[in-house]
């Protein structure tokens, strides 16, 4: 099967991931799903496929299977990630394990995700890199010392993409989303003390939707931003701008 536009996203099967894999569909794009369990997108993505993004050789299997399934990928969302668990806080009391695994999760997976399918993209001198980060990459998150640094690394290699290959007709941007309800803050949110707390930080008062992300990644997919490269895109309801 072949598309005029495909797009691969990681982390495809739950949250900002799963919301995205449907709302490019809707856009007219083939959607290629990558999951560590990827059933959960089978009703939301075209072909789903198991996929370890921290795997060099499980990302370079993925990455063939989605081209010789669906044709060359033009969209890579690096959505894949993870917090840490809740003993990951502050720096001195953060697990080494906790912090080399959310590196590995955030960082090392866009990194290989992106080096897959860079060659493609420079042989048609064509595609976009659209990497989910945080306002955590660019202020510092109080107790969540692996993941700010985590995510201020991604938003980075974002900027590094963007700069190195923009020659080639390739760009690269970021969505930072603020807090979002998605199962892996609703441990969190679901408690009323705590989500009063996180929503009294935001200027609209709500967190947001895994949908509302969404349609900020389809925006950068769609093209119609043609001349927007390296940028972060915030979408967090007037957090950062406190």
């Amino acid at each position: 099967m072949t598309a005029d536009r495909v797009a691969v996203v990681t982390g495809g099967a739950s949250g900002i991931g799963l919301a995205s894999c449907a709302r490019l569909r809707e856009d007219g794009f083939t959607v290629a799903a990558l999951d560590l369990s990827p059933d959960g997108a089978a009703g939301a993505a075209d072909l789903t496929v198991r996929c370890d993004v921290t795997s060099e050789a499980s990302v370079t299997s993925a990455m063939a299977t989605v081209a010789v399934r669906l044709g060359e990928i033009d969209v890579l969302v690096n959505n894949a990630g993870i917090t840490g668990s809740r003993d990951a806080t502050v720096c001195h009391q953060t697990p080494v394990e906790d912090w080399d695994m959310v590196q590995a999760v955030n960082v090392r997976g866009p990194f290989l995700c992106s080096r897959a399918v860079l060659p493609s993209m420079l042989a048609r001198k064509s595609g976009h890199i659209i990497t989910i980060a945080s306002v955590a990459g660019l202020i510092a998150f109080p107790g969540r010392c692996a993941y700010t640094a985590s995510k201020g690394a991604a938003l980075m290699l974002t900027r590094s993409i963007a700069v190195d290959y923009a020659s080639a007709g390739i760009r690269a941007n970021a969505v930072c989303p603020g807090m979002v309800y998605t199962p892996m803050t609703s441990w969190r949110l679901d408690q009323p003390r705590l989500r009063a707390e996180v929503e009294s930080r935001i200027p609209v008062g709500r967190v947001a939707s895994a949908a509302e992300i969404a349609d900020a990644v389809t925006l950068l997919a769609s093209g119609r931003l043609a001349y927007m490269t390296g940028h972060p895109l915030v979408v967090d309801g007037g957090m950062s701008a406190w």
